[in-house]
């Protein structure tokens, strides 16, 4: 039995030796004496006993050469089979013994071994742990550190290039900057005359129209040799070279023209005698003013569109030709049609003008007392009251001027209307017209 535990333990040892060398590791564990690997004779087997064996920790290639070289390290187990030999038997013991002692040392530190390989594990995933939780976090500043230090490298040459646009433009951008404040500024003073009714000023209405005509002077004769003129007229001006970008500009700055035009006519509207027109049919004007003007800014860019469609491609021969024609009259295709939607709103302020707008009928005096003798919008006492179908009584001006945002009654939110009369302020719609 004992010459049996130890061919297993020779056996498990070299197997072991085969596996460390596979993985280029320590030598083997166990090795049998080799002044005595062929010595098995009958008496008794000896095996030398690494140290590794006792402490169970790995070998490196310096302590295995140091233990080959070194006799002393190594413990000799030797075990007799005579029978009947009291020496043999106590040997036996010794060598049971020692292989119990030997096997307990082997796993005791086996496993202080992987506990304390376990232990110094724990430490490198902890860290890595936090690393992946806000990994994406690390990549969006880590992104934002390089895009920051982009525009901070290219910054210079930013402001390089916009300044150099500026200074080539600058005409153009000091045109439209022009254009967009004078009409702001005109549209803005226009509903203010119009919400103070009687009060407004003449003198300022007149003031308005002067600045609007001498902006208009201005600017056509800044560019008096592009005849932009004639785009009022429904005809192409004489610009060259007949680009896409110069296109635009010619038709923001029609568009512009327009609005001058008609924001003008409202001036001329304000200036006539209350006694002559009243409120009602002022507002009635100043509808139809703003829709006849946003059909003129509807169709004035047609010539210039068309033109450009056409000829863009005229150099490409026939096919460039045949191209340009039929994107021209895809585009006359999506004007059409836009017209047609225009058309609607266009008739409704035509009947709302000639036949005026049914809003209520003239108040008697019995009903005005009957509402207190109080206009509840004005809150003053009634000025040609009028009182609607819900029997709600308002002055006229006020309530004419309610209908300009709003479609029902005031006080029981009843409709009186199917069209909100939002034109009827004096506002001019601030939409840029470019196709």
């Amino acid at each position: 039995m004992n010459i049996t535990h130890c061919l297993m333990v020779c056996f498990l040892s070299r197997r072991d030796s085969k596996r460390a060398l596979k993985l280029r590791e320590s030598p083997t564990v166990m090795q049998p004496n080799p002044s005595e690997r062929g010595v098995h004779a009958g008496n008794g087997l000896s095996l030398n006993l690494q140290p590794e064996l006792l402490t169970g920790t790995p070998v490196t290639t310096a302590a295995a050469a140091a233990s080959s070289n070194a006799d002393s390290s190594e413990v000799r187990v030797s075990m007799n089979g005579a029978s009947g030999d009291s020496n043999g038997g106590a040997s036996s013991r010794r060598s049971r013994v020692n292989s119990h002692t030997h096997s307990h040392a082997h796993s005791h530190s086996h496993g202080h071994s992987r506990a304390q390989l376990h232990s110094n594990s724990e430490p490198e995933l902890d860290p890595s742990d936090p690393d992946g939780d806000s990994g994406e976090p690390c990549a969006s500043l880590t992104e934002l550190r390089c895009l920051f230090r982009w525009i901070q490298k290219s910054l210079p040459f930013l402001v390089i290039l916009c300044a150099k646009l500026v200074v080539q433009h600058v005409l153009g951008l000091a045109v439209g900057v022009g254009l967009l404040t004078t009409f702001l500024y005109v549209n803005t003073n226009i509903q203010t005359q119009v919400f103070l009714q009687d009060r407004h000023s003449k003198l300022r209405c007149i003031w308005l129209l002067v600045f609007l005509i001498s902006s208009t002077l201005l600017l056509y004769y800044t560019f008096l040799s592009e005849t932009l003129y004639f785009s009022l007229i429904f005809l192409s001006p004489t610009i060259e070279p007949l680009g896409f970008w110069e296109i635009l500009w010619a038709v923001g700055i029609t568009n512009f023209i327009i609005k001058f035009l008609f924001m003008g006519i409202k001036c001329l509207i304000l200036l006539v005698p209350s006694a002559l027109v009243t409120y009602r049919t002022q507002g009635r004007w100043l509808m139809l003013t703003e829709e006849l003007g946003q059909v003129h800014q509807a169709t004035a860019p047609v010539p210039l569109w068309f033109r450009y469609l056409v000829s863009y491609q005229e150099s490409d021969g026939v096919s460039g030709l045949t191209t340009g024609v039929l994107l021209a009259l895809f585009y006359l295709i999506l004007k059409l049609l836009g017209l047609y939607n225009q058309r609607t709103s266009l008739l409704k302020t035509v009947r709302i003008f000639l036949a005026g707008e049914h809003t209520g009928s003239a108040a008697t005096r019995a009903q005005c007392s009957e509402a207190g003798d109080v206009c509840p919008i004005c809150q003053g006492e009634y000025r040609d009251p009028r009182v609607l179908i819900c029997q709600h009584v308002f002055c006229d001006k006020c309530i004419a001027l309610w209908f300009t945002r709003e479609k029902s009654c005031p006080l029981c939110r009843i409709v009186m209307t199917d069209k909100v009369y939002k034109w009827r302020d004096g506002a001019t719609s601030p939409h840029l017209q470019i196709y």
